[in-house]
């Protein structure tokens, strides 16, 4: 069970480094225990959601630990979003408490529903551990995605999925107990929290968590903790690239990197690789917890750009508009089905096929030596450094600005940030870029908001009046600096 993997290793081995502080697996044992303590003195029990916000911190993984034990449910919110996404998530979530990390109580405070109690996270602990009740079947994540409708649902993983991913990652990177994992990413989302961080607590490796990325954070702890596997997006794999460091720094205990949440640029897999580092693409989604399709450490190097093959206990197929199965070298969406796969989403039923299977919106193809490549998406996302944005939900508000008769919104390439959101629109009486743009300040998170504005004189439709996504992208792309 997950909540027993703290004190299934050496006491006096090191768990989670934070800054100057460093926790053993036998003080997170006892934290875990504390944690769980105090949740159950607050009523808290099986099947109960707590909510979490904060940066990197040492109290979501405990308190991820503790709900395990009691068989509640963790909702990461993700930090970067505005108070009113904040509420709905937890108001649709229905949880009962809120903890933040100190820098955000104000923040958690200002947007907690009624009935929903925020409390510090670094300081909750109790004095009595109560006993051990969550098992395999309990849901253990409720994990907020953004939907095509325009707003986020939860994909709802049990306890199995984080086991079995975790040995998804422990097959795909040779994880050990001798390894020493550096969590830079989020842990806000499945990728962060999930592709390496609790496997490697799963393991008795020892995690390394900054707060956030910086660049020059993580060169420093590179060099002087030599950690062996880290996991990195794109924008945070350009980040180090372009850095006065990169050339010189020392990354000779990097075993591999681990890579995600969009597609890798191949320029950018050949940096790391010119400095011996392999870049193990894993392609997922938060629904498969997010492991999926990997690659180990020799297709990396062999295959750079594709995303491998089906990891250890997960199935995957391409399948037509029509549901039949692909022929190899054919596109077709990606379809996953799997112990690691979410349980449904929160409060509805439309997630998975009859026979289980969850199909991701992605497109790929198989070739014929059986690697599996990414090659484009069926639902019109933007993915912003990492970030999953989806137009509907932008477009909602867009809606609503001043001097907009229509609109619409759509990705456009970005050397920083791989696409950044734009918006469109047909103008209307007093029309002004500007106050669009500041229409959607404090309204959605800033990764969210359109990066600029771009007036024409009618949206391109099809004969049944839907708009041309393909050829809009292609209009803003006339458009690079407007």
């Amino acid at each position: 069970m997950v909540h027993g993997w703290a004190a299934s290793h050496p006491p006096d081995r090191v768990a989670l480094r934070f800054g100057d502080a460093a926790l053993t697996y036998a003080a997170l044992d006892a934290a875990v225990g504390a944690m769980a303590g105090a949740l159950a003195v607050r009523g808290i029990g099986r099947g109960d959601r707590i909510g979490f916000l904060g940066h990197n911190h040492p109290a979501q993984i405990v308190a991820l630990l503790a709900c395990a034990r009691i068989g509640a449910m963790q909702v990461p919110l993700n930090w970067r979003l505005a108070a009113p996404e904040w509420r709905f998530i937890l108001e649709d979530a229905g949880a009962s408490l809120l903890l933040a990390t100190p820098d955000f109580l104000q923040a958690a405070a200002d947007a907690a529903p009624a009935g929903c109690v925020v409390v510090d996270a670094a300081t909750l602990h109790g004095d009595a551990t109560p006993a051990a009740l969550g098992t395999d079947d309990d849901p253990l994540l409720l994990v907020y995605t953004s939907g095509t409708t325009g707003r986020p649902k939860g994909a709802v993983l049990d306890q199995r999925a984080l086991r079995f991913n975790a040995l998804n990652a422990a097959a795909t990177f040779d994880l050990s107990a001798d390894d020493r994992v550096l969590t830079v990413l989020p842990l806000f989302h499945v990728g962060g929290l999930n592709i390496q961080t609790t496997p490697a607590l799963m393991a008795g490796a020892e995690v390394i968590l900054h707060p956030r990325f910086d660049a020059d954070a993580f060169f420093d702890t590179v060099e002087r903790d030599r950690p062996t596997l880290t996991l990195l997006v794109p924008a945070v794999m350009q980040a180090l690239v372009s850095h006065p460091r990169w050339e010189g720094a020392d990354l000779s205990s990097l075993r591999a990197i681990g890579a995600g949440s969009s597609d890798v640029p191949l320029p950018l897999i050949e940096a790391f690789h010119q400095r011996g580092i392999p870049v193990q693409q894993v392609y997922g989604a938060t629904e498969t917890c997010p492991i999926a399709i990997v690659q180990t450490r020799d297709e990396a190097l062999a295959a750079p750009g594709s995303i491998g093959r089906p990891a250890l206990h997960a199935e995957c197929r391409l399948v037509d508009a029509s549901g039949a199965p692909c022929a190899p070298g054919t596109d077709g969406e990606i379809q996953v089905r799997g112990p690691a796969v979410l349980r449904g989403y929160w409060k509805r039923d439309d997630a998975l096929t009859a026979d289980g299977w969850f199909p991701t919106g992605d497109v790929g193809l198989v070739d014929n030596q059986g690697r599996w490549w990414f090659t484009d998406r069926l639902k019109h996302v933007i993915i912003s450094g990492g970030e999953n944005i989806y137009p509907a939900e932008v477009e909602r508000l867009l809606r609503s600005a001043p001097g907009v008769a229509e609109g619409a919104v759509v990705g456009r390439d970005d050397p920083r940030w791989g696409e950044v959101p734009i918006a469109v629109v047909v103008p209307g009486e007093g029309f002004d870029p500007a106050r669009v743009l500041a229409h959607f300040e404090g309204q959605i998170a800033r990764f969210k908001q359109p990066r600029a504005v771009v007036a024409l004189p009618a949206l391109p439709r099809t004969a049944l009046g839907k708009v041309e996504v393909a050829r809009l992208r292609e209009m803003v792309a006339a458009h690079p600096n407007r």
